[in-house]
């Protein structure tokens, strides 16, 4: 791997007994890394990938006993410990992005459905990330085997995290008092959606934006901003209001760093079809409704260039590679791979740069190498 990496995954931990490393660990995350994103989505195409470019690989590392088997790769990759690989991951990012003051953090959760196992009675992994909206980069992961675990995994996931200066969105979910404390511990603001799991608060603030909005918000201090998008015959508007007016809610003092409360309504014509949407926020941001609406946006964001990617460009749900940790560590592989392809400079869409680096070895080694 490049020097970054190779530095930023040193503490990886190989899972074999010292007679038994025929096959660098280095060596073999590098296999991988390139041969996914060259389009490679099991075992045995990796080793395929690495046999037939076994020269260009060892222009970046001495590959002095070959290309391991299919069953080599599986059983290292499947052992590796995923919190050790996670936090080599967060370092790596961290080092090659520039996280801005303001930075939208987008904490969302995704099931890998290909790694439910029925026979062993396993759940599909369930991993939440963190998405860095401005550098469209993954910043981090943490692995569960249920979604109703995101409650503990986002607190493990944000400990990770570099949130100085960062507004991170969660949705309902992870809208609990003690992960909105530990935002505003770790020098970040928040933007946490209102649903059932709270639902005195959520039923508090639709009754407040309701009599705001049926009486023009007559003497409520707040700020307002509008969006249209039309394109393929769909119209969308969506309408944000903040405000910090927050004196008919019940047990604010319970949410460290509270400030204003947002509501947002989504208009969407497609066709003949009609539908309208609104969502509840509570922040602590001020009621700034560019920058409100820039973190709505951002959290909405990640479905398409995190999750739909996983999905669509990594056939991430057809994977069907169930053993041990290799889940949780393909997975993060993935992020690897999609931070890689993003920091590559040129303007080409995403499904472009990984079918080039499937052809072009020279670009290929761009990617990685930089």
């Amino acid at each position: 791997m490049s020097a970054s990496l190779v530095e930023h995954f040193a503490p990886l931990s190989d899972p074999r007994v010292e007679r038994n490393k025929l096959y660098p660990l280095m060596e073999i995350l590098l296999l991988v890394v390139c041969a996914m994103i060259s389009g490679a989505e099991g075992w045995e195409a990796m080793e395929e990938f690495g046999k037939e470019k076994l020269d260009w690989l060892r222009k970046f590392a001495p590959f002095a006993n070959g290309i391991p088997s299919h069953d080599c790769i599986a059983s290292v990759i499947s052992r590796l410990n995923p919190k050790t690989f996670q936090a080599c991951f967060v370092s790596w990012t961290r080092a090659i992005s520039a996280v801005t003051d303001g930075e939208v953090v987008a904490v969302d959760g995704k099931s890998a459905r290909g790694s439910r196992d029925r026979r062993r009675a396993k759940a599909a992994l369930h991993m939440v990330s963190a998405w860095g909206n401005r550098n469209r980069l993954v910043l981090g992961q943490e692995a569960t085997e249920e979604k109703s675990n995101e409650i503990t995994a986002i607190p493990v996931l944000l400990e990770l995290l570099e949130l100085k200066g960062c507004i991170v969105t969660i949705d309902a979910m992870g809208c609990q008092t003690k992960i909105a404390e530990q935002i505003i511990d770790q020098g970040g603001d928040y933007v946490l959606g209102l649903k059932g799991n709270q639902s005195t608060l959520h039923d508090e603030v639709e009754d407040f934006f309701d009599t705001a909005r049926a009486g023009e918000f007559a003497d409520v201090p707040h700020d307002f901003t509008e969006e249209t998008d039309k394109d393929h015959g769909r119209l969308e508007v969506r309408r944000y209001w903040i405000t910090e007016t927050l004196s008919t809610l019940s047990e604010t003092e319970r949410w460290k760093g509270l400030r204003s409360i947002g509501m947002v309504e989504r208009e969407c014509w497609i066709g003949e079809d009609y539908s309208v949407e609104r969502r509840f926020f509570i922040n602590s941001i001020s009621a700034q409704a560019p920058r409100f609406a820039e973190a709505v946006r951002g959290h909405w964001g990640v479905e398409n260039p995190l999750h739909w990617r996983l999905d669509v460009l990594f056939r991430e749900d057809a994977c069907r590679i169930r053993k041990g940790n290799a889940p949780a560590i393909l997975t993060s592989i993935r992020h690897l791979c999609m931070n890689l392809l993003e920091r590559e400079p040129s303007k080409q869409r995403m499904v472009k740069k990984r079918r080039k680096a499937t052809w072009n070895d020279d670009y290929r080694a761009k990617v990685v190498f930089g």
